[in-house]
């Protein structure tokens, strides 16, 4: 009987495992912090006795102080006021020494002309516009105002090269009005201190009115001016030497 050899089942063509995929971690999210660990703590509000403490500070250092303008009657105050724009005090009072010495009326000033009043305060930043401004408004101080320094805002604001500032100042310095100028120097001490905070000159003057004591209020933009110019400096504040120092809200004090 013959011998029935069996063929092999063909082998099934082997299918190559699909290769799984790397699978990369994504990293965790990270923990999601509280509203109260992130928000900043917020700046506690003067109240009206401390408010009162740091102006009879600034009184007992300093009962009566002045303006850093040289100046010898309303109109030579207007006009140092209106040449310090942009200047500083000392470099005003440089250029107007011998200014005033012969034009310390608006009448002198039209008489000595642009032209002469420019070489007295060519030293001054801006000196061609301000010495335009300045014979224009010496001629409208004498056409509209009988030669006397206008006592109202509204007056001294519609010389020309004369601002809302430049009003304050001669209100309070010339007339004892109750005004608060405020400059570069008022401007930061009250919104670093947080006296009067405030995006624009006008918010922190409307500010510092509000909250000053009226006692203190003739004074209170020297002493604020004062104390930015010498103690409260723009890029490094003197913390060390300031008379409100325990006071302030300023947050990076240093003492």
């Amino acid at each position: 009987m013959a011998k029935i050899t069996r063929k092999p089942a063909p082998r099934k063509a082997s299918v190559p495992k699909k290769k799984a995929k790397a699978t990369v971690a994504k990293p965790k999210a990270p923990a999601r912090k509280s509203l109260k660990a992130t928000r900043p703590n917020p700046i506690r509000p003067w109240t009206p006795a401390e408010i009162h403490e740091v102006f009879s500070r600034f009184r007992k250092a300093n009962p009566e102080p002045k303006g850093e303008l040289e100046h010898v009657n309303p109109f030579t105050l207007l006009v140092a006021v209106v040449l310090s724009a942009q200047a500083t005090d000392a470099g005003v009072n440089k250029a107007t020494r011998a200014l005033f010495e012969i034009a310390d009326t608006p009448q002198k000033m039209l008489d000595l002309g642009e032209e002469r009043l420019r070489e007295y305060i060519k030293t001054i930043g801006l000196y061609r516009t301000k010495a335009k401004n300045v014979i224009a408004l010496s001629a409208k101080v004498l056409s509209e105002f009988g030669g006397e320094v206008p006592r109202t805002r509204a007056g001294i604001e519609s010389l020309p090269g004369a601002g809302r500032k430049t009003a304050n100042v001669v209100l309070n310095m010339a007339f004892g009005e109750h005004t608060m100028a405020v400059d570069t120097h008022v401007f930061r001490v009250g919104n670093r201190t947080a006296l009067a905070p405030g995006k624009t000159p006008l918010e922190v003057e409307l500010g510092l009115e509000k909250v000053i004591p009226s006692e203190f209020m003739l004074h209170a933009h020297h002493w604020l001016i004062l104390h930015g110019r010498y103690t409260c400096l723009a890029r490094k504040p003197r913390c060390e030497v300031c008379l409100i120092n325990d006071l302030c809200r300023w947050p990076e004090k240093t003492v």
